[in-house]
């Protein structure tokens, strides 16, 4: 199975961030091409980029198309160059027949009442990433430093505040948080609930066989217990928002619906990634795997999306690009083999199950036993 159109175009505006989180995928793990790439994604290939994805509109006809504005840390691109681009991909994908969703996903620790009111002139929603209490989140999400370096609660805190007030309230789109087992679940997604969200995303943290996150693979299940924990808490609270990992195992394992999780189902997420200089990458879970494992093998410059579509490097995706271990398994139509740069290593290529496996297919069962009662 292969992809035949995008639906879903990651931006990364910035290239840099202003906080130094030890699990990042973009600085920390095996891919180090953010290092050549321009700080700000010049107005070129903003141009560039706007006029592919009124193309790839005009030949596809979707309804609407969802751009995410990523980095790095997106607000270090500055409010003109924010408002400029989203101003010009809105009127672009109108002139070809749909609309376009902005998000823009933050750490939170720029956002002031200015850039409220920016982004809710510009329609742009806004998904900030908190970890849970002040401990949890301050382990990883620091700022730069080679000493001492403080942690970052306290900013996204009073961010979360101000997003959470009743005039900017309907720009807030979610939170998003990086599991550690270290971390205390209910704790940490109290935390989260208290902020009231109308989403949650909870991330594992990439990595692959050959450089596998802490505890992982390793025939105990740190990240499923955990993620046990706070589904319970979230069903014993009345569900105060969505979790999609959690929605999408009960809908693909009691009815064979969607998944609206990146890291269930066999079916590929329809989107594809732009890096500052324009260079197009499948997805960013691949900087776990190698150098430049993710690139797609073109830019904006060189190749139109359906163009990228077409070559030979570009992804298989469903059960039969699957190892033999988890097309035999009774839950792959749940999981799907979780995400690819987790089934990575140990001299297979991808010809693995997920590093995750034991922890994901405990999640799975332990929610089809809940749903069941």
């Amino acid at each position: 199975m292969t992809l035949r159109a995008f639906d879903q175009f990651i931006v990364k505006l910035s290239s840099r961030c202003n906080l130094s989180c030890d699990y990042c995928y973009v600085y920390e793990l095996r891919d180090s091409g953010w290092r050549a790439r321009p700080r700000i994604m010049p107005a070129p290939v903003r141009e560039r980029l706007v006029s592919r994805i009124a193309e790839h509109v005009r030949r596809h006809r979707p309804e609407r198309v969802r751009v995410l504005l990523h980095g790095g840390e997106p607000l270090l691109a500055g409010a003109q160059v924010i408002a400029e681009f989203t101003t010009a991909v809105r009127r672009a994908v109108r002139g070809a027949g749909a609309e376009a969703d902005f998000v823009v996903q933050t750490n939170g620790t720029l956002l002031t009442e200015a850039l409220l009111d920016l982004l809710l002139g510009l329609d742009v929603r806004v998904g900030v990433s908190l970890d849970g209490y002040a401990e949890a989140h301050d382990r990883h999400r620091r700022g730069p430093g080679t000493g001492p370096r403080r942690g970052s609660h306290a900013k996204v805190s009073a961010a979360l505040g101000l997003l959470g007030s009743a005039r900017y309230r309907p720009l807030f789109g979610g939170l998003l948080c990086t599991i550690d087992p270290a971390n205390d679940p209910v704790r940490t997604f109290d935390a989260l609930a208290a902020h009231r969200p109308p989403a949650a995303d909870f991330l594992l943290p990439h990595g692959t066989w050959d450089h596998p996150p802490p505890g992982a693979g390793g025939g105990g299940t740190p990240y499923g217990s955990w993620l046990r924990a706070v589904h319970d808490r979230w069903r014993e609270t009345g569900r105060p928002m969505r979790i999609r990992l959690f929605e999408s195992v009960d809908s693909l394992s009691r009815y064979d619906g969607g998944s609206s999780s990146e890291v269930l189902g066999t079916l590929p997420a329809a989107a594809v990634a732009i890096e500052t200089d324009g260079t197009l990458t499948w997805t960013e879970s691949l900087n776990a795997v190698a150098e430049g494992a993710g690139a797609a093998g073109g830019t904006v410059f060189s190749h139109s999306f359906d163009g990228v579509l077409d070559l030979a490097c570009a992804p298989e995706y469903g059960v039969g690009s699957l190892c033999r271990v988890c097309q035999e398994c009774p839950l792959v139509h749940v999981c799907g083999g979780g995400l690819r740069a987790h089934r990575f290593g140990r001299g297979r290529g991808f010809d693995n199950p997920s590093v995750y496996c034991e922890d994901i297919s405990s999640l799975i069962r332990h929610i089809e036993l809940w749903t069941d009662h």
